[in-house]
């Protein structure tokens, strides 16, 4: 997230060319590596209870549709001889029934529902501190009020993992599944 929110300030990033291209590939890594993140923080909180997999299909669906989104974007770049005609491809794909909502506007904010929910989880059973959600929420506020600051809550995602990551206070261990 940070390369892409970095890639994002740099003179002609949101132009039709190689810096649009290069940022998005950033973003469609960085959803990807969070998808399977997801994972990791389900397993750790154990696999038995039904909000775990709540939390996970949500953030799954989240993160498809960032990459759907992403997968758009780098196609719109590709066929497009300028802004305006990447614009125009963009609002050809917005106009079909259901993409909006589906790509854009509601189930891509469901990465971020899945990935409080499953860290909350694990801060509830003392698995990682209490302010590694409040950091996620923190983060992804910070980018949602302006792109601009990608990078500002790239690093707070990473504050928020480090306790996953490295253990933190402790090493993270899966909750056991009769929990």
């Amino acid at each position: 997230m940070a390369v892409y929110g970095v890639v994002r300030l740099l003179p002609g990033s949101r132009g039709v060319g190689a810096g649009w291209t290069v940022g998005h590939l950033a973003l469609g890594a960085a959803l990807a590596l969070l998808a399977a993140g997801l994972r990791e923080l389900w397993r750790l909180g154990g696999r038995r209870p039904v909000w775990g997999r709540v939390w996970l299909a949500a953030g799954w669906a989240g993160a498809g549709a960032g990459l759907a989104q992403t997968g758009i974007d780098l196609y719109a770049n590709a066929v497009a001889a300028d802004r305006e005609a990447r614009s125009a491809v963009f609002d050809r794909v917005q106009a079909v029934p259901g993409v909006l909502p589906l790509v854009y506007t509601v189930v891509p904010l469901l990465l971020y529902v899945g990935l409080l929910g499953l860290l909350t989880r694990l801060a509830v059973r003392r698995a990682v501190p209490w302010w590694s959600p409040v950091l996620v929420l923190a983060g992804t506020l910070v980018t949602g009020a302006a792109l601009d600051y990608l990078a500002v809550g790239a690093g707070l995602y990473l504050a928020a993992f480090l306790p996953v990551i490295t253990g933190g206070r402790a090493r993270p261990r899966a909750v056991p599944s009769g929990a």
